[in-house]
């Protein structure tokens, strides 16, 4: 397999308490939930190409070897993002914890560059490769913050000069990888504000019904609310 230089981007949804294995509604509603999310993360990923689904994470590449495009994609996606969240609150019609929490959650980034290998499977392509390897390990960090974007040198030092100034530097031993120099931007401090949609009954009509169609494998037991998400810990209700 060819190696070609690529952007490795990952989008990962956080922000959820603990759920109890019982809380069937929930757990469905909250799968629901990050689904809606991530379409409107998919949507807004502009040059960059879906890679795979990771439960609550988009796994995003864009070949090339200019990091530059990276600091607007995380913009876009965020502020869509945002947008989303914002109508889910809105829209919402259900006390459930799954739905309750919506305002909560929260997006991280993880971007890095490097070689990677592709292999075409059918209509799928696999990404592989040491870095496809470190990009995901960078999930698991010391990052004190809860929203923000996690680079690596190669992508830090193409960023523009004023969004340098705003990063911090971190290093990191990632396993298998060794001392790794990163930086992460808290997103937190940049004002990134979205106008709340406007109340409309037939629309939460509409999402409530959806919503409930949606979810329905799920409460039923077809199928296992939540399985891979790596950010909701599900506990049995017996436990403390």
């Amino acid at each position: 397999m060819a190696i070609e230089k690529a952007l490795l981007l990952i989008a990962d949804i956080g922000g959820y308490t603990r759920f109890m294995r019982q809380h069937r509604f929930g757990l469905a509603h909250a799968q629901d939930t990050v689904a809606r999310l991530l379409e409107a993360v998919i949507d807004a990923s502009g040059r960059f190409k879906l890679a795979k689904l990771e439960g609550d994470a988009a796994f995003f590449y864009a070949v090339s070897d200019d990091a530059t495009p990276v600091a607007r994609q995380v913009a876009d996606i965020r502020r869509a993002f945002l947008a989303r969240r914002e109508e889910l609150v809105v829209d919402r019609m259900c006390q459930c914890d799954g739905c309750m929490q919506v305002g909560a959650l929260t997006l991280k980034f993880v971007a890095h560059a490097g070689g990677v290998a592709f292999q075409k499977v059918k209509h799928l392509t696999e990404l592989a490769g040491v870095d496809v390897i470190l990009v995901h390990r960078m999930l698991k960090n010391d990052v004190p913050v809860s929203e923000y974007v996690l680079m690596t040198d190669t992508v830090h030092e193409q960023l523009d000069p004023a969004l340098r100034q705003l990063s911090l530097s971190l290093e990191h031993d990632f396993e298998g990888m060794g001392r790794t120099a990163t930086h992460y931007i808290d997103l937190g401090t940049l004002v990134d504000t979205v106008p709340a949609p406007a109340p409309n009954l037939l629309r939460k009509l509409w999402r409530k019904l959806t919503l409930e169609l949606r979810s329905l494998k799920y409460v039923l037991g077809f199928k296992e609310a939540c399985q891979g998400f790596r950010n909701v810990e599900i506990v049995d209700a017996k436990q403390p």
